[in-house]
């Protein structure tokens, strides 16, 4: 493993010295699942290392490198944290890096359009059985974890999210979910009965689903999928529209929002 870390701010010379200022850790894991080393920026919550007997929620980043959006929602969720905030409980943040999120975001789709534009698509199956088999586990085994875990994913990730959501429900808690990629195969992912309505007990807590100005399918589509999720009473849905916003730079705004809603009582 190796921190995460930025150089110094430049200071006058007899003042200046330089020291790493770290984040999180880098992991490596080796997925069986899907043939390849995975890496995974993982940043633990202040106190962590003080306290041997507290437990913590996880919260699962797709698109989690530190190139990526790793770094802004590890200090998205350092603010959501503080005490005078309380957005969030103290949690350990997992960024998942990134080998080929088109292969491992998309499942098998039927449209020329797409296979032409995605080459390399259809993985999400292998993709979610990574997360749940290999990647949860040893998340569990190496950290002091709680039951509590929360699946945060945009566009192609929002698209996977809502695959998981849809498929293995129990697998999170709590989803936060961006201006997700529905129309992808001709949108038929929202044409499939969710697995949390035909099994109401293993349906997660709370979803939050966000999306701003990106058009009207992207905006319908996210209405039909909060439409699907209110069909199951238990769950608990939160809905953000934010039409200053588009999908380019939403990601900052929903996720904070997306904190303090699925933290809220």
């Amino acid at each position: 493993m190796k921190p995460v870390a930025f150089a110094a701010c430049l200071l006058p010379v007899a003042a200046w010295a330089q020291v790493p200022f770290n984040i999180g850790e880098v992991f490596t894991l080796h997925s069986a699942v899907l043939g390849e080393q995975r890496t995974l920026n993982i940043a633990l919550p202040a106190g962590y290392q003080d306290n041997d007997t507290a437990r913590y929620p996880v919260i699962f980043l797709l698109d989690g490198s530190a190139t990526e959006d790793f770094i802004h929602v590890a200090g998205g969720l350092q603010f959501a944290s503080m005490d005078w905030i309380a957005w969030q409980q103290p949690s350990i943040l997992v960024g998942i890096a990134n080998v080929d999120r088109k292969r491992d975001f998309t499942f098998p789709t039927t449209i020329a359009k797409d296979k032409e534009q995605f080459p390399t698509t259809g993985g999400s199956a292998a993709f979610i059985d990574f997360i749940g088999k290999e990647l949860i586990p040893f998340v569990d085994a190496h950290f002091r974890t709680s039951p509590d875990r929360l699946l945060i994913g945009q566009s192609l990730g929002g698209l996977l999210a809502t695959e998981v959501l849809f498929k293995q429900p129990a697998l999170f808690r709590r989803y936060l979910i961006v201006s997700p990629s529905l129309w992808w195969d001709g949108g038929s992912l929202l044409k499939q009965p969710p697995a949390f309505i035909s099994d109401p007990p293993h349906a997660p807590q709370r979803v939050f689903i966000a999306v701003g100005k990106e058009g009207k399918r992207m905006v319908g589509d996210a209405r039909k999928l909060r439409a699907l999720v209110q069909k199951n009473p238990v769950i608990r849905v939160g809905f953000d529209y934010l039409p200053d916003f588009d999908h380019a730079n939403i990601l900052h705004r929903a996720v904070m929002d997306g904190f303090r809603w699925l933290g809220g009582k």
